[in-house]
């Protein structure tokens, strides 16, 4: 490709915990592998391209999920993005949106349908280190290293059959299933789930920012977004990252 494209959706509104970072990572970790990349900034006064090659979300208070997943809906270029395989990276707020409901204000909200999930509201909030182990679904499959990251919310996500977990919890609460899940959900599949992947949509509650702290995870997208294989993609060494991950997983 001659330049890799970055969509960073809403960060006006989506762009409360520093996820905006995430959109940093990928170009920094592209750039250091020679490729010409754009970051390119969609706010509530644009309309979302269906073109790009990475779309990242990030997390948000009660009104600006409402506010967001109200353009989005509206606007339905993230909907067609993700029709033809794009990937999208979405973090704790931005997850919800993407899924069929959420609570907010109050009130139950329709969300966009790309991740078959519901979240309501957790009576204690969520909050603190969070590890979990990859479950390597649908287009995760090569991830092999442990995922880390802040989560910090009030929701509980339930899965449904169409959507996985990106993540087992090894420490943290993650989708918190603790809350219980409802008889149409597979409560094995639910069970110290983190996160969830569906299509090429890949969302999780880890705040950091995410892919600071899981370089694989921030090159799968990549190497997605490339059309090629994680193993193919040249090696990137940042002696930092690797002294970060050891702290927080430690």
């Amino acid at each position: 490709m001659s330049t890799l494209t970055i969509g960073l959706i809403l960060p006006d509104v989506l762009g409360t915990y520093g996820d905006d970072g995430n959109a940093l990572v990928l170009q920094r970790r592209a750039l250091m592998r020679g490729l010409d990349v754009e970051v390119k900034r969609i706010t509530l006064d644009d309309a979302v391209p269906s073109g790009l090659d990475i779309y990242c979300l990030g997390g948000g208070e009660d009104t600006a999920q409402i506010l967001a997943v109200e353009h989005l809906a509206k606007d339905g270029g993230l909907a067609v993005a993700a029709g033809a395989g794009r990937p999208i990276f979405a973090v704790c707020a931005g997850m919800q949106v993407l899924g069929d409901s959420f609570r907010a204000a109050g009130r139950i909200v329709d969300g966009l349908g790309l991740i078959d999930a519901t979240t309501v509201s957790l009576q204690k909030r969520a909050i603190g280190e969070v590890v979990s182990t990859p479950t390597r679904a649908g287009i995760t499959s090569d991830l092999t290293e442990p995922l880390t990251g802040f989560e910090n919310h009030m929701g509980a996500t339930l899965l449904g059959r169409d959507a996985e977990p990106l993540g087992r919890v090894l420490r943290g609460e993650g989708n918190c299933d603790t809350w219980g899940a409802s008889d149409v959900i597979d409560n094995e599949r639910q069970q110290h789930a983190e996160g969830a992947v569906q299509g090429s949509v890949i969302a999780t509650y880890m705040h950091g920012p995410a892919l600071a702290r899981n370089p694989q995870l921030a090159d799968l997208l990549l190497a997605k977004a490339m059309g090629t294989s994680l193993a193919e993609l040249a090696p990137v060494d940042i002696d930092v990252v690797d002294r970060l991950r050891a702290e927080r997983l430690a």
